[in-house]
């Protein structure tokens, strides 16, 4: 089914575009688990349990700076927050509630909430050395966010995977980083970031470059087209 916009256009923010490296298996989990969700869990409560989650990854990892091991919590919550953030849409389209552009956008500014919490608690949790590296790593994924909605409103295609890398993988990429500063320290592991953030810009300059060159050839292909017409 398609969906439209008050000017006719069709709404394509409802569809997901690029396929990351567990998109398959991802998908085969939810269709076994949305026909197992209570009648009374609505996809609108699954969307908004970002908010708690949220709060409660800063309040942990608070905590976490005087044991270390309520990070664990914090990986639980990133876990949880994948849960809610996959059934959401799949039980809103199999129950028909019709709740698609509240949907889009609650979901997606909800991510970028969840990923202002998720930075957050690794600034207050690492070496105050390190913290101006989080502006950094802010600031690329917050481009990758941005690159992604400036791609949707020119082609109405709505892209959460680049490069083989989708939401569940930069997920279970937080999990991994938690579970290495719990076992190894976190200072250790500090120093490991200005790495991850020169491989990040590598893989933004790849993502920009593909994109800007797929809009150059729409537009391309567009005034050709009216080029012949007339």
């Amino acid at each position: 089914m398609e969906y439209s916009t008050n000017n006719g256009e069709h709404f394509g923010g409802n569809k997901k575009v690029g396929t990351s490296l567990l998109h398959f298996a991802e998908q085969q989990f939810i269709k076994w688990a949305v026909p197992k969700v209570p009648k009374w869990i609505h996809s609108y409560h699954l969307t908004l349990a970002t908010i708690p989650i949220s709060l409660a990854i800063i309040g942990f990892s608070y905590v976490a700076t005087i044991n270390i091991h309520w990070f664990w919590a914090v990986s639980a919550l990133i876990a949880l927050q994948w849960l809610t953030d996959s059934l959401d849409g799949a039980i809103g389209r199999s129950r028909k509630e019709g709740l698609i552009k509240w949907g889009y956008y609650m979901d997606h500014f909800l991510d970028y909430m969840f990923l202002c919490a998720v930075v957050i608690g690794y600034s207050v949790l690492l070496p105050d050395q390190f913290k101006y590296l989080h502006f950094f790593i802010f600031a690329l994924f917050g481009a990758f966010m941005v690159n992604s909605y400036l791609s949707f409103a020119a082609t109405n295609e709505f892209r959460v995977a680049y490069l083989k890398i989708g939401p569940t993988e930069v997920r279970i990429l937080f999990i991994i980083i938690n579970t290495l500063i719990i076992l190894f320290g976190k200072t250790y592991l500090a120093f490991s970031i200005p790495y991850a953030i020169a491989f990040t810009i590598l893989g933004l300059f790849i993502v920009v470059y593909r994109t800007h060159k797929y809009l150059w050839k729409i537009d391309m292909a567009y005034k050709h087209e009216k080029e012949s017409k007339e």
